[in-house]
């Protein structure tokens, strides 16, 4: 089970959902289903089979499914299984080997250094970089 938000609660959208409309939540936020809107919510963890259509910007992000729109993430993990079409934001990040992404990548800090991983499918980091 993934950790929960700073309450001790998450938020979950199950795979039978279809929501249209922008979400905001203070806490973590499980997708499993589809959304048509904007993302708000400290943590984000996607599922595989989930899709996103809006931007999303949180604390930190999982994606794993399939997000059309900007991303705005101070941590953002992005999966192999994920396929993101969008600009992405970002200052710490980690994208799995076989993940898709067509966008751009941009770091969000102010000057700063923001470091970037990419991880093999065991999860074992292959390049770290700071642009």
């Amino acid at each position: 089970m993934a950790r929960a938000g700073a309450s001790g609660s998450f938020s979950v959208i199950g795979s039978d959902v279809i929501i249209k409309g922008d979400i905001s939540a203070s806490t973590e936020l499980h997708v499993e289903g589809s959304i048509e809107g904007d993302i708000t919510c400290a943590s984000l963890v996607q599922g595989e089979t989930s899709t996103i259509k809006g931007g999303v910007k949180a604390e930190s992000a999982r994606l794993a499914g399939k997000v059309e729109g900007s991303i705005d993430a101070r941590e953002l993990v992005i999966l192999r299984t994920a396929t993101i079409t969008g600009d992405v934001h970002y200052d710490a990040l980690t994208i799995e080997q076989g993940a898709a992404v067509d966008g751009r990548f941009a770091p969000r800090s102010n000057g700063k250094a923001a470091p970037v991983s990419l991880a093999s499918e065991d999860g074992t980091p292959t390049l770290a970089a700071a642009n």
